[in-house]
């Protein structure tokens, strides 16, 4: 009996969740212009920011001024920003010698440049597109809302720019993944409260913290795995500062973290009640904690899809669910009407 063959056609559909799925180009090797795009944005981790934005606006939505047009736009400019730091990483990392077929980048899934997707051309042209239609949804945000819009936007894209850019390279200097935690916790959270209300109290900033560790715990069970690489490469990421151990017991810190600052908030009011179902997620944490505590395994079990990622798939899954279930509690919280007390 011999082995199924690959599959020689997908639907569409098919292929887009794929790539969703992987990050990788579909199996059957059909690329139509979807599923390209998807692949070459990275737009699996899309959902990262999409909840970001969810959390503002659920947030938001309680005030008197919320206005939804608005939280609309705002969430469309941060999914266009991660869309196009995605470009823009691939693309400075290129250039600058880092991603090779021996890095990484390269091997969990292929790189578009180094696997002849798309040119460098191609990519930064990609890039400044990118960049200009969401330069557009700022300009039309900071006309309703004033200048507030420019600083948030302004901060986003050069932390988000910085992470790999020179001169500054932040992850090369162990400053990437603060610069995750500020950009996917205050400032993702805080821009799209500001654009939906027109003015934003403190305890958003405070409520932007259990999620901003969340997003930062994926990032660094990805340094962990990147790290003797890294290390070879003069790139000192945190993991490469701490050593994998220590890194490893700040990823489990900030992933319990994650419950003890949601209950803070929720006390102090800046979330609301509801979000206690976030607990829920703490079966996901505790069947992470064995795999984030102990080394690396010598070879990937069979089908595992990212591989020489392993840390970050755990910290991934545990950020998606306890990211949902944050979303849950505030979605059951704006549609029967509990407040944050910030607002009460």
């Amino acid at each position: 009996m011999t082995s199924a063959a690959p599959p020689t056609h997908q639907s569409l559909p098919s292929r887009w969740k794929e790539v969703l799925t992987t990050t990788n180009p579909p199996t059957s090797g059909e690329m139509d212009i979807v599923s390209r795009w998807l692949f070459l944005t990275r737009a699996a981790v899309l959902p990262m920011t999409l909840t970001a934005g969810l959390v503002a606006g659920l947030l938001a939505v309680h005030a008197d001024d919320f206005h939804a047009g608005w939280f609309a736009l705002a969430l469309l400019g941060i999914l266009l920003a991660h869309t196009a730091n995605n470009l823009m990483n691939d693309l400075f990392d290129s250039t600058t010698g880092l991603d090779k077929a021996d890095y990484p980048r390269a091997m969990y899934s292929p790189h578009p440049v180094l696997e002849g997707y798309i040119t460098k051309r191609g990519l930064a042209t990609a890039a400044i597109v990118v960049n200009l239609i969401d330069a557009a949804v700022g300009v039309v945000l900071f006309i309703a809302r004033g200048w507030p819009v420019i600083v948030f936007a302004l901060a986003g894209f050069l932390l988000s720019a910085a992470y790999t850019a020179p001169p500054l390279r932040l992850k090369k200097r162990g400053l990437g993944e603060p610069d995750v935690f500020v950009v996917w916790g205050p400032l993702m959270v805080g821009g799209v409260y500001y654009s939906a209300v027109g003015s934003i109290p403190w305890e958003v900033y405070a409520a932007s913290v259990p999620y901003g560790l969340l997003c930062t715990t994926v990032l660094m069970g990805k340094h962990v795995d990147k790290a003797p690489w890294d290390e070879k490469e003069g790139i000192r990421t945190l993991p490469v500062i701490l050593g994998n151990v220590r890194a490893l017991a700040v990823t489990r810190t900030m992933m319990v973290g994650f419950y003890v600052t949601t209950a803070v908030c929720v006390a102090i009011g800046a979330l609301p009640w509801p979000v206690a179902v976030a607990a829920v997620g703490v079966p996901t944490l505790v069947k992470a904690w064995d795999p984030l505590s102990e080394p690396k395994p010598a070879e990937p079990p069979a089908g595992f899809p990212i591989w020489p990622l392993w840390y970050a798939a755990f910290a991934f899954l545990h950020t998606r669910r306890a990211g949902l279930l944050l979303v849950l509690g505030l979605l059951v919280a704006a549609v029967v009407g509990i407040e944050p007390g910030f607002l009460s």
